[in-house]
């Protein structure tokens, strides 16, 4: 656990570990990431688990490449590489499979577009976005062939320990099945990332906090933290239109942000902090597009508080729900059709 009362030096700069620095250290240069899109579904899209997939979800709000025509993985990767290259003249490069389920086709279908991530000579790894009940064993040595030669980041979302949260949003997986993905991912080389969301209707500051401890007691390496936004489209939009949910408000945000991290280890990664969309697809909450706004007002939270990541970590907090998990093992994974997308 962290000293209560002295800031550690890897914090003086910014009161939590951000990605940017720990992809540095790791590859001693700044590393990009290149977003592609193969196209998948979800279980709870199709019909295997559920049907209309999370009821904030639309992909085209988050995904550029849901909003352009399809291309071949190799053709994105090449668009993408070019792009950064020209902006930031970077040199090392992530793929990062976001859209959807990305494990959620046959192994064979599998293979071949990781493959075709990785055939360009300046990509450095791979970064796989999918759900915690869609990652089979089989699953898990494909990744760790590709983790044995190179960087691979698994993320899982989690979105929150609750059920009842996690039955409202049509997620068709509890958790679980979070606990078990992450038990079957001990001793794989492989960096795990669990996606969580704030501001979930029904859950009081303390259910959020609950989160964040479990997260702490739990052998993940990075997070991602969003705030619930409301995007067209979406179940999620309707309900915020009959005002049966309220989003959170930017200064009751910040505050929790930082109470959220308070309670994770001070090694895990935080990928992001906040979550957003276009504005032609955002109609709530208006403040999460201005991320530097965010950023800025959670760093300066947490030198009012003369406070950092980690510093009330408890690394036991969680344990008693995570063993309650376990002694709720799911019986089964959702597995796609050989003609699953």
């Amino acid at each position: 656990m962290s000293s209560p009362h002295l800031l550690p030096a890897e914090f003086a700069e910014r009161r939590w570990r951000p990605l940017s620095r720990h992809l540095r250290e790791r590859f001693g240069a700044k590393v990009y990431r290149v977003t592609v899109d193969a196209g998948f579904t979800c279980p709870n899209v199709d019909g295997t688990v559920a049907k209309g997939g999370c009821v904030y979800c639309d992909n085209e709000s988050f995904s550029p490449n849901r909003r352009l025509p399809r291309r071949t993985i190799r053709e994105q990767v090449a668009a993408g590489i070019d792009r950064v290259r020209q902006r930031h003249d970077a040199e090392k490069f992530l793929v990062y499979f976001q859209a959807a389920t990305n494990t959620w086709a046959p192994l064979d279908k599998l293979r071949r577009l990781y493959d075709e991530a990785v055939d360009h000579p300046a990509v450095s790894g791979l970064i796989v976005g999918t759900r915690p009940d869609c990652v089979g064993d089989p699953v898990l040595d494909l990744l760790e062939e590709y983790a044995s030669r190179m960087y691979v980041s698994l993320e899982l979302g989690l979105q929150t320990i609750h059920d009842a949260s996690l039955e409202w949003m049509n997620r068709g997986h509890g958790f679980a099945s979070f606990v078990d993905a992450v038990d079957r991912c001990q001793g794989r080389p492989l960096e795990l990332c669990a996606h969580v969301i704030l501001g979930l209707p029904g859950e009081s500051h303390e259910d959020m906090l609950a989160t964040a401890e479990v997260l702490g007691s739990l052998p993940i390496q990075a997070a991602k933290v969003h705030n619930l936004h409301v995007v067209r489209d979406t179940p999620l939009a309707g309900m915020h239109a009959r005002g049966e949910v309220r989003m959170l408000e930017f200064d009751e945000y910040v505050s929790l942000m930082c109470d959220f991290l308070e309670r994770l280890p001070p090694h895990v990664v935080i990928q992001r902090l906040n979550g957003d969309a276009p504005p032609k697809y955002l109609l709530a909450p208006q403040w999460c597009l201005d991320k530097a706004k965010l950023l800025a007002s959670i760093q300066a939270e947490f030198v009012r508080r003369d406070s950092w990541q980690g510093k009330r970590w408890d690394p036991e907090a969680g344990v008693e729900r995570i063993e309650h998990a376990r002694r709720r093992r799911p019986l089964s994974l959702a597995k796609p059709s050989p003609s699953c997308s």
